[in-house]
């Protein structure tokens, strides 16, 4: 991965500093993960799921309309007691903390998947725990969503490109959707990356992996939430951050009619650990 990794582990209790604009802001996931799921790794009626980084929610509602019974770990607690307050109705059980440090019984799930936030753990002792939480036959999903595509029209990430040129470079390289442009290999994309970590623990069947194009539409509202999500913007000092903020929400509004569509990947490994 890219730069320190101790600069990531800092950057991953970033999300919490704004909790409703994480809600705000993050889409879910398409239909297509979820009927990977269902078809490949057994999600249905009683299954057992821990999901590692669940947010508020965007992957967790949808695992419990599958009937799952869900145990999420989340390491802030801001996000945790919102998610919690979203589904306390629901076979819901939300620990704090970081997934390499929260106390869980080896063997107890059918399935573990984590939305966008495997990168936040570190692969070469998270994987191994995974497959040590998994009961025999379990299954591992992870996936990604890329904010982009390389291969389809993209108008706004265009025009919000001049907006952090002079209002704040260094976003250029890192914010989601713009690695592209700068010439980067992002890591969802590294599918013989992500796969090669998966195999290197020796611990899981052959990985499964697929691509699924899908587009998001946000209204200015939203995607001045989404952006300001990202924990590079949320690394900007406070100013900063909010002159690049309202510049993006000005631009949905008056440039683009206050509907943005934009193309976004979603990419998904699944690897069973062997019976």
């Amino acid at each position: 991965m890219e730069g320190s990794f101790e600069l990531h582990l800092q950057r991953r209790g970033l999300f919490s500093s704004d909790v409703l604009a994480y809600d705000t802001g993050r889409p879910g996931y398409p239909d297509r993960v979820y009927e990977l799921l269902r078809q490949h790794c057994g999600l249905g009626a009683g299954s057992r799921v821990l999901e590692i980084g669940p947010g508020t929610g965007q992957a967790t509602v949808r695992l419990l309309d599958c009937g799952a019974d869900v145990t999420a770990v989340e390491l802030g607690p801001e996000m945790a007691a919102a998610l919690e307050a979203k589904y306390r109705d629901e076979n819901l059980s939300v620990l704090v903390g970081a997934f390499e440090d929260v106390a869980l019984d080896p063997g107890s799930f059918d399935l573990i998947v984590a939305a966008t936030s495997f990168h936040w753990i570190p692969p070469e002792t998270g994987l191994p725990r995974c497959a040590d939480l998994l009961r025999p036959g379990g299954w591992l999903a992870l996936w990604w969503t890329y904010f982009g595509d390389p291969d389809r029209p993209d108008p706004f990430r265009d025009a919000v490109t001049p907006i952090f040129e002079e209002l704040a470079p260094s976003l250029i390289d890192t914010f989601p959707g713009m690695a592209c442009l700068a010439g980067a290999h992002p890591y969802t994309f590294d599918s013989k990356g992500r796969t090669g970590d998966i195999d290197a623990t020796g611990r899981f069947g052959p990985v499964h992996h697929e691509v699924i194009p899908w587009t998001g539409c946000h209204t200015p509202a939203e995607l001045r939430a989404l952006f300001g999500s990202y924990s590079p913007c949320l690394a900007l000092p406070p100013a900063d951050r909010a002159r690049v903020l309202d510049a993006i929400e000005q631009l949905a509004a008056d440039t683009f009619g206050g509907t943005v569509e934009r193309p976004y990947l979603t990419l998904i490994y699944l690897a069973p650990k062997p019976a």
